[in-house]
Formats: C-alpha cells, sequence, structure tokens
C-alpha cells in the first residue's frame, strides 16, 4: 500500500485534480451516452398481442388455407422419431386443416420411410431428396481443410461442431430452401476477418462476370446458377418441423392465415442464448455487412445488442478485437430465436437483400471453419431487416424440442376448452389435460408444468420482446449490466 500511495501522490503533483476531473467526468458523459444509444424504445401500445383471446376456438374449417407446407429434414434412420412428430402435429394441428408437409433428405429415401410417413401424414406427403451439389463444400472452400477444421471442432467437445453434416445442414437452412428463379445476387465487397475462409480472387472474379452477364441481358451460367427447391418453390409460408418434437398444446387456428392476415413475417417459440465457441466471428461479419450495406440498426437489433460499457478507446480499440463484437466494441447478446421451430414467410428469405447476405456469409467459410448456425443466422437477418411488429411470439403453442419446452397454463372456465366440441373430438375432458389457471391462455395443454411455463431462463425471451411490448421486467438489466 505504501508505494502506491506514494505514487498517487506524485501523480497529483504532477497532474492536479481539477484537470483530472473534467477528464473523467467527460469519458463517464460518453459511455453514458453511448449506452443510451443502443437503448430499445418503448412502444406505445403492446405490438405483439395474441391472435385470439385465451382458450381455445372452434377450428374454421370452411376458412380458404394460406399458400404453406410443413418442411422437415430428416434422415431415413429417423423414421420413429418422424412419426412421432406428425402425430403430435396432425393431432394438436393438422387433423382440422389439412396442410401438406415436405420431407426432405440428403440421401434417396428408404420405401418404408416414405410408406409409414405417408400413412402417418394427415395431408398431402412429399419426399425430396437433396441435391448433392447444395448438401456438399461449395467450390470455394478447401474441403480437406474444413475437414480437418471441423475434426478439431469436435475434439473441443462443442455440440455437433465434429458433424461434418451438421455443419451442411446449417449452411442448407440458412439458405438454400429460399432459393427463387432469379438466381444469384451478387453481394459487396466487404473486408473479411477470415480470408483464409474463401478464395477472394475467385469469388471476385465470378462477381464480375455475373455483373456483366446481367447488364447484358444473358442467363446466369450453368455453374452459377444456384439450385432451385422445386418441392419449395410453389409455397409461400413454411412451418419447420424436426424429428421427435411434440406440440403440447391444440392449436386452434391457422396461424398461416393469422400471420398474413396481420402482416407478420416470422414466428417463434423459444428464445435462448446461442452458444459462444460456435460462431465467435458470425457477429462481426454481420456487422461489417450492415456498415458496408449502411443498414441503420432497427429496434429489434438494439434488442440483440448489448453495448459496452466501455470508454470509447476500449471499445474501438481494444474490445472490438474480442470475438462476438462489432467494429465499434459492440457485443451480440448470444440471444437468437430457437429455428427448429419456426413459422416464417419465405418471401422474406427469398428477398434480394436477404439472399445478398446470405451469400456474402456464405463465402465467409464460417458454416464450416466455425459452426455456424442456421438459427444465429436467421435470428441477426429478422433483426436485421424486420419489423419489430411483423415478429410473433407463439406464447400459446406449446412445444418441446430435446429436454427444453414452453408450455402455457390452460385457460380458465369451462367454456375456455371446448370440452364438449364435436370439431375437436376429444370427448368431455381428457385427464391429460394439464389444470387450468387464472391468467392462463392454452387450449387442452398436456405437459409437466412443475417447472412453469419454461424449463429455460427467461433471460432471451425477455430481451428479444423489448421492442414490442410496454413491459419491462427488471431482471432483464442487471443481467445486461453483468453481460457486459
Amino acid at each position: 500500500m505504501l508505494p502506491l500511495r506514494r505514487l498517487l501522490r506524485s501523480l497529483r503533483r504532477v497532474v492536479p485534480l481539477w484537470a483530472v476531473l473534467p477528464v473523467l467526468a467527460a469519458g463517464t458523459l460518453e459511455v453514458l451516452l453511448h449506452a443510451a444509444s443502443w437503448s430499445v424504445p418503448v412502444p406505445a401500445t403492446e405490438q405483439d398481442a395474441a391472435f385470439f383471446p385465451p382458450g381455445c376456438r372452434e377450428p374454421d374449417l370452411a376458412q380458404p388455407r394460406a399458400n404453406a407446407a410443413f418442411v422437415m429434414l430428416a434422415r431415413n434412420s429417423e423414421r420413429g422419431k418422424a412419426k412421432t412428430t406428425v402425430r403430435s402435429i396432425e393431432r394438436q394441428f393438422n387433423a382440422w386443416y389439412g396442410y401438406p408437409i415436405v420431407f426432405l433428405n440428403d440421401e434417396e429415401w428408404d420405401p418404408a420411410f416414405v410408406r409409414e410417413l405417408n400413412e402417418t401424414a394427415g395431408g398431402k406427403a412429399v419426399f425430396e431428396v437433396i441435391p448433392r451439389e447444395v448438401w456438399s463444400f461449395p467450390d470455394w472452400v478447401d474441403s480437406e481443410a474444413a475437414r480437418r477444421s471441423i475434426k478439431a471442432q469436435g475434439e473441443t467437445g462443442l455440440q455437433h461442431a465434429g458433424q461434418e453434416g451438421y455443419h451442411h445442414m446449417c449452411r442448407f437452412y440458412s439458405g438454400w430452401p429460399f432459393r427463387d428463379a432469379r438466381g444469384p445476387v451478387l453481394y459487396p465487397s466487404v473486408p473479411s476477418i477470415r480470408v483464409v475462409f474463401c478464395r477472394r480472387a475467385v469469388v471476385a472474379r465470378r462477381n464480375r462476370q455475373n455483373e456483366e452477364q446481367l447488364a447484358n441481358g444473358a442467363p446466369l451460367s450453368p455453374r452459377s446458377k444456384f439450385y432451385q427447391l422445386p418441392a419449395l418453390q410453389k409455397y409461400k409460408w413454411y412451418w419447420r418441423l424436426e424429428p421427435d418434437v411434440e406440440f403440447l398444446c391444440a392449436v386452434t387456428y391457422d396461424p398461416f392465415v393469422e400471420m398474413e392476415r396481420r402482416g407478420k413475417v416470422y414466428g417463434f417459440t423459444i428464445a435462448l442464448w446461442e452458444l459462444g465457441d460456435s460462431c465467435p466471428s458470425l457477429f462481426r461479419e454481420v456487422a461489417d455487412w450492415m456498415d458496408a450495406r449502411g443498414v441503420r440498426p432497427t429496434a429489434l437489433w438494439r434488442a440483440a445488442v448489448s453495448a459496452s460499457w466501455a470508454p470509447w478507446p476500449l471499445r474501438r480499440w481494444l474490445m472490438s478485437r474480442l470475438a462476438h463484437r462489432d467494429a465499434r466494441g459492440d457485443a451480440w447478446s448470444l440471444c437468437h430465436y430457437w429455428s427448429n421451430f419456426e413459422i416464417a414467410d419465405m418471401d422474406f428469405f427469398r428477398s434480394r437483400e436477404y439472399q445478398a447476405f446470405f451469400d456474402y456469409l456464405d463465402h465467409k467459410g464460417g458454416f464450416y471453419f466455425e459452426r455456424w448456425g442456421d438459427a444465429a443466422v436467421h435470428s441477426l437477418a429478422v433483426a436485421m431487416y424486420a419489423d419489430p411488429a411483423r415478429v410473433h411470439h407463439f406464447e400459446d403453442i406449446g412445444y418441446r424440442h430435446d429436454h427444453l419446452y414452453q408450455c402455457p397454463a390452460n385457460a380458465p372456465g369451462e367454456a375456455a376448452q371446448l370440452p364438449g366440441s364435436e370439431v375437436l373430438a376429444r370427448g368431455e375432458r381428457d385427464p391429460r389435460w394439464t389444470a387450468e389457471e387464472p391468467g392462463g391462455i392454452g387450449c387442452r395443454c398436456e405437459c409437466d408444468r412443475s417447472k412453469g411455463t419454461r424449463n429455460h431462463p427467461e433471460y432471451c425471451l425477455d430481451k428479444l420482446k423489448q421492442p414490442n411490448t410496454r413491459k419491462r421486467r427488471w431482471i432483464t438489466w442487471p443481467l445486461r449490466l453483468v453481460w457486459r
């Protein structure tokens, strides 16, 4: 302590206190103003109300259907798990609405899978094989280097990171299902912080060739034309399914129709933290894309970002070098929508803006040299390009994937559960229905509510819903301070 006191006394003699205080005050003010610049505005009214009052309603069987389909990526070995999912969604929704299911596989379908899933699905079932050129390393990625990287990632113990097929799946779901007949779109020249991933000279040359072809009105070459999945081209909406998931409540209205009626583009049930080690460079690449394209932060983007509380010099020159930070040192909270359940307008992902964004990320190589997930890519794109009022949280849909679930309490009152409904046809009262609770919103939910509506932290859900609600739970702000 004695040497420290001597140092402070010597500093006071060299730099008087009256000169230090203004600098400290200015620095503190700058930090506060910076943090305030990232605050999420409180909307004048609730922007994401439930589509209908709590409880059940008679399904409108005469209502015109939306141009929509379920989409499930499955392997032949997952036949039993796929049947579990289809039985569940048929029982809780599709028995009344009859939407088709498009099954996707990177291998030829096992006839037994096709036969049994055709028998299980109530509506039309389509079985599509993903072309090999889609489910493989793109030609700008060194496949041997990528395989070595995937092997090294797996050795770290990062979930799924050592599985080549999982990397292909994340890249596929991030962009390929939404390709359309317009072919590839050009992506801007944004400096990469991981240039080893991409043969930049090849990419630049291909861009110049594409620009010349487009300028001359010529079609793009087959080599550069992205494949179109015929089974999805005719649909506008999709509801993603995964093998071995359960729907825990009856969905007695049509989410596709209601989203279209209300101008929504993206719907989700669960929001979680991404695994930070899976995508250390993703946020920086996305933020660089925004800067290069002049995309202004939306309220959703502000909700996804945690402003740094460090002074400007530290933010700019030190913290900007860390993972999950932009060039100004602010950080992605890692909060994202869990995309194994998503109901979305495919035209949003088919847009020229999104397709250019996907191409840009695709050429960075992070789908292979890191484990960029489609959930994170979709979430950041929605935050970047969607108005908050166009994103919907399906808090009335009970859903389980793996060990995580969302399951609302059943709405109270005899009429709320429609026990005598002929259309719902479940008898007077099913003993599997969970108890009705004050404030409950669910319809005939069947789940263990010993841990409440969710068995996972709600921080990310609260954070990502901020732009749409006037309710701000107090715990969100202390956690934000701790995170940053």
